[in-house]
């Protein structure tokens, strides 16, 4: 029995071994084996295990109750929500049918006013239309800059808005303003007037002067021109003025009196020529096109030119120095070319014809030279110009080609800077070539002119030496 009870205890102390280490914690020998264990112990540990399941008990009993408690609370949320649902539910039913009733009321309201709208609704449709088109115009107008902005688009904003509306109708006063804007623009497109307004200065700084307003087409200062910006609504000063040609025409539009009339350069199309104007190049940027190429192209014009014109001022001298010494043959001059051929002639006057006639060719010979010094270097630029104008074009290709290898030809942009060395070479090479070709034909002329008068005055001489000759042979 005994050994029963020792075996019984043993198994009960290995499913509750947590419960009985807690307890024995203070007890540093391991617990001794069943075998071993005195009664005393056996009694102890089974006292042990009824304390235990008691304590148990009561736990469970409270965590039962806990339970218990909580189930009731969720029932009670479970049934007040339950409650509220329905209350939910109830409410949702009757502003459904508050909503049901209200669009059937709108669709009666609505229908009644389109009856009585009639054919207003389809002319406030147009008035709508026509007030939205002109606030556009009066926004991007130049006259609004005379005007103000603000002044002429409220009431066209106010039209706009109560047009749109179906609750009111615009009045008859505020239907007027729509016309009275719109003739407003008429009239005044056909004005010229002179007001003063702050601008905004190429350099960034705003300033007030004094604009010419020309229709709505131009706005215009003393020699500049001025462009609207509807968006900030500010007048800036153009980057880029066009031409002195255009410019001058603005000084004499802004001193001009009242019934003056003056020659303006008008852009029609309010902003889109004038862009296109000052976006065409300068002679100088159209010289920078042609590059290297085309400034020494430019260079050998002007040193033919210059060379030009000094062989023109000394033949001018000398042709004038001849021709006094045509009407004195008898005193001849060291300073003109005659009149040192006319000295070869003073100077043997006993020789025969034929030797005269060798030393008056020496002498003609030897005064060419001089004449034509400079002829030679003129022609040759007027050949080489156009060349060097053949060499930029076809460089200008190449570089258009290599333009087209890299990026294809979307976007002509690329292509451009190529293109226009191409050209603006060979128009380059052209204005060098027929200048200078022109001005060799002329210097050439008036040297030869002098040449020819050498040889007339020298064949002169010989047939004068010869007639004396010829009658001192018959003397004989």
């Amino acid at each position: 029995m005994n050994k029963f009870l020792t075996t019984a205890i043993a198994l009960v102390m290995g499913g509750l071994a947590s419960t009985a280490f807690a307890q024995d914690a203070t007890d540093e020998q391991p617990a001794p084996p069943p075998s071993q264990m005195r009664p005393a112990d056996l009694d102890s540990l089974l006292d042990q295990v009824r304390r235990g399941r008691v304590t148990e008990t009561s736990e469970h009993r409270q965590r039962e109750a806990e339970f218990r408690a909580r189930r009731d609370q969720q029932d009670r949320l479970l049934t007040e929500a339950n409650q509220e649902q329905a209350s939910e539910e109830r409410t949702s039913e009757r502003l459904e049918k508050a909503i049901q009733d209200n669009e059937q009321s709108i669709r009666e309201l609505d229908a009644t006013l389109q009856e009585r709208l009639g054919e207003l609704k389809e002319m406030f449709g147009v008035l709508q239309q026509v007030a939205g088109d002109t606030r556009g115009t009066i926004e991007s107008s130049l006259i609004t800059v005379e005007y103000g902005k603000e002044r002429r688009l409220e009431g066209i904003n106010n039209l706009i808005a109560k047009a749109s509306r179906s609750s009111t109708l615009p009045s008859i006063n505020e239907i007027e303003v729509l016309w009275q804007e719109m003739m407003l623009e008429m009239v005044a497109s056909g004005e010229v007037t002179k007001f003063d307004h702050s601008i905004v200065a190429a350099d960034g700084e705003k300033k007030n002067v004094e604009l010419v307003r020309v229709g709505n087409f131009n706005l215009v200062s003393d020699g500049k021109y001025y462009d609207y910006l509807p968006e900030s609504g500010n007048v800036v000063e153009l980057g880029r003025q066009p031409s002195a040609r255009f410019t001058g025409s603005t000084a004499d539009l802004v001193n001009a009196s009242a019934g003056d009339t003056v020659a303006f350069g008008v852009d029609p199309t309010r902003g889109q020529l004038l862009g296109l104007l000052i976006q065409s190049p300068t002679l100088q940027e159209r010289v920078d096109q042609g590059g290297a190429v085309g400034y020494v192209t430019l260079a050998l014009g002007a040193i033919g030119v210059v060379i030009a014109i000094l062989k023109m001022i000394t033949l001018s001298i000398t042709t004038a120095k001849v021709r006094s010494q045509t009407k004195a043959p008898g005193d001849p001059k060291a300073s003109n070319p005659l009149g040192r051929v006319l000295t070869v002639y003073k100077e043997n006057p006993t020789v025969d014809v034929e030797t005269l006639e060798l030393k008056l060719d020496e002498a003609i010979l030897r005064e060419t030279p001089a004449l034509e010094r400079g002829l030679t270097v003129i022609k040759l630029i007027s050949a080489v110009a156009p060349l060097l104008g053949l060499l930029g074009t076809v460089t200008g290709m190449i570089a258009t080609f290599q333009a087209i290898t890299l990026f294809g030809t979307g976007d002509p942009k690329l292509m451009a800077n190529g293109i226009s060395q191409a050209l603006v070479t060979t128009v380059i090479g052209l204005v060098v070539a027929i200048p200078t070709l022109l001005l060799h034909s002329f210097v050439a002329g008036m040297s030869k002119r002098v040449i020819h008068v050498l040889e007339e005055q020298s064949a002169g001489i010989v047939a004068v030496h010869a007639e004396k000759e010829q009658g001192r042979a018959v003397a004989s």
